[in-house]
């Protein structure tokens, strides 16, 4: 099958029929480059979604980002990242392999088409002067003939009139011999032009035409080829990205799985425990028998209005501090406002923090050391003095950070066990030390009384925290009668009662218990008559008597 010898007479088609195959690869070639525009534009779509939901940094959006599940939703944003660039990626190989590469094509094609049909309109026209010199010469002949056959005629004439000369039919003769030989002549020019266009018409339809004619079919079926070639290679830059885009898939599904319900629980176990124990039950207090009062007012004692919730600002908000209003105001430097679990988190962070700050200032220390070092060993690099006063600073800024390190270390060391409270010069510093009378403790108590829910208002807690002072202890223990002991205790370790109202065991020592543990953590021993005070608990072994006043069974 060749279009030179089948479709040897349809030149304008095949000039028609190849135009149009080109305007198909055109076609082609905005198609896949639109494609390539809406990759780009999807992976950019894409891209902005995923950083519009990425945590913002140093914000409570990053803090939340501990939880499994928003830790696979950021994987989940990761992945979609990933695979976004996956769509960049078919967009870019579609217009290097595809675009760039058929634009370039059609440019040739349209050139070798232009030139192929250029041939074959040079050979129309060749073969179409040869079909007018034919037919001039067939022309030519054709009156040459018929001018000799008038000229025979008229001789014929004039020779048979007996009328006319001799001359006149001489004359006729020569006349009509001339034209008889003129179209001789024209019949051998009309015969030899007639072989030469019959040879240049046997040329052109069986060697110019299928020539050129089968030079435009392999250009139209290269054209095909490269059009299906195109196709397969717009399917194969797609095929080859779906592994990774499995992977970005795969990514997101372990992502999900990866998500801990339980974990998620503990998690906010940690973020809000406040480290405090729940209240304890509240003692009936029988009002219709005559009471007798063996504790001042504001004793820490178990008495109406010397109640244990008064014996230490820290300790004695653990068993309110679900009904106590958080405090609007600043934050206090130590987090004192915070419960002592979550207290004791930014503590820890904020020392951390510091450190590095420290390391980081010791490191611009030692590389301005070794430049000073250079300067010393090289001074036209520079002038070693200069760098003093860099020096100074970054020592400055050292110790600085280290005395903020220290106070912050200080005030951790207390939330963690390691001081029973906090000092007075922990208070000073925070703040949160007041002068409080007498008469304050026994206000409180009264509000507490009178609030028909028996909670706090956001000034009362305030006030609770802050009632403890040195001289309320003394007058209690110097102006009360003794309270009697309900048990013994050993002490199991050692411990420095530092703070007011606290007194000082040795592992292995003996006491007397005189008020047992209302859920505080601490326990009000004496040793002598005179010398008595609080323990943590958990410093002793309690031993109570069980026909003592006031003391406790537990099964």
């Amino acid at each position: 099958m060749s279009w030179g010898t089948e479709l040897w007479d349809q030149f304008d088609n095949l000039e028609k029929h190849t135009q149009w195959g080109i305007d198909i690869l055109e076609k082609y070639i905005k198609f896949v480059k639109e494609r390539t525009e809406i990759e780009l534009s999807y992976a950019k779509q894409l891209r902005n979604l995923s950083k519009k939901y990425q945590p913002k940094k140093n914000s409570k959006e990053e803090e939340e980002y501990k939880y499994t599940a928003c830790k696979a939703f950021l994987s989940t944003l990761n992945e979609m990242n990933d695979y976004a660039g996956q769509h960049e990626v078919i967009s870019e190989n579609m217009t290097s392999q595809i675009t760039v590469d058929l634009m370039r094509y059609v440019q040739e094609l349209k050139q070798e088409r232009k030139s192929n049909f250029h041939d074959g309109r040079k050979a129309q026209q060749h073969i179409e002067t040869c079909w007018k010199q034919l037919e001039s010469s067939k022309r030519r002949f054709e009156r040459d003939c018929k001018e000799a056959d008038r000229a025979q005629q008229y001789f014929e004439k004039m020779d048979a009139d007996i009328n006319v000369t001799k001359a006149d039919v001489e004359k006729a003769r020569q006349q009509a011999q001339l034209r008889h030989q003129m179209a001789e002549d024209s019949k051998a020019d009309y015969s030899s032009i007639l072989q030469r266009f019959n040879q240049e018409q046997w040329e052109y339809y069986h060697t110019h035409i299928p020539n050129i004619f089968q030079k435009i079919q392999e250009m139209e079926e290269r054209r095909i080829v490269r059009i299906g070639e195109s196709m397969k290679t717009y399917a194969e830059v797609d095929r080859q990205v779906i592994p990774i885009i499995g992977k970005c898939l795969d990514g997101i599904v372990k992502a999900a799985e990866s998500i801990d319900q339980k974990n998620d629980s503990q998690l906010v176990v940690e973020a809000y425990k406040s480290g405090f124990e729940p209240p304890g039950d509240i003692e009936f207090e029988d009002y219709t028998q005559p009471m007798k009062r063996t504790v001042s007012e504001n004793s820490l004692s178990s008495s109406k209005e010397g109640k244990p919730e008064l014996k230490f600002g820290g300790k004695s908000r653990g068993k309110l501090w679900p009904f106590i209003k958080k405090n609007k105001g600043a934050t206090p430097e130590d987090f004192s406002n915070l419960p002592p679990e979550q207290r004791r988190k930014k503590l820890q962070q904020k020392v951390d923090d510091l450190n590095k700050e420290i390391q980081k200032e010791m490191d611009q220390r030692d590389a301005i050391t070794k430049m000073k070092d250079v300067y010393l060993k090289n001074p036209q690099m520079g002038d070693p003095a200069s760098l003093d006063h860099k020096l100074a600073e970054a020592a400055q800024n050292i110790e600085k950070l280290r005395l903020e390190t220290q106070k912050f270390e200080a005030w951790l060391a207390e939330v963690e066990g390691r001081l029973p409270a906090r000092s007075e010069q922990a208070r000073r510093q925070s703040g949160m030390y007041e002068a409080q009378t007498h008469q304050t403790v026994t206000n409180c108590a009264q509000d507490r009384e009178s609030s028909p829910d028996g909670s706090y208002t956001e000034e009362q807690s305030q006030e609770s925290e802050l009632k403890v002072l040195a001289t309320d202890f003394d007058d209690e223990f110097d102006d009360e009668e003794p309270l009697p002991a309900i048990g013994t205790c050993k002490a199991l370790y050692t411990f420095e009662g530092q703070n007011e109202g606290t007194i000082s065991v040795v592992e292995g020592e003996m006491l007397s218990v005189i008020e047992e543990d209302k859920g505080d953590g601490w326990t009000r021993i004496r040793r002598s008559e005179d010398e008595e005070g609080y323990v943590p608990t958990s410093y002793v072994e309690v031993y109570l008597d069980k026909n003592a006043k006031g003391a406790k069974t537990y099964i």
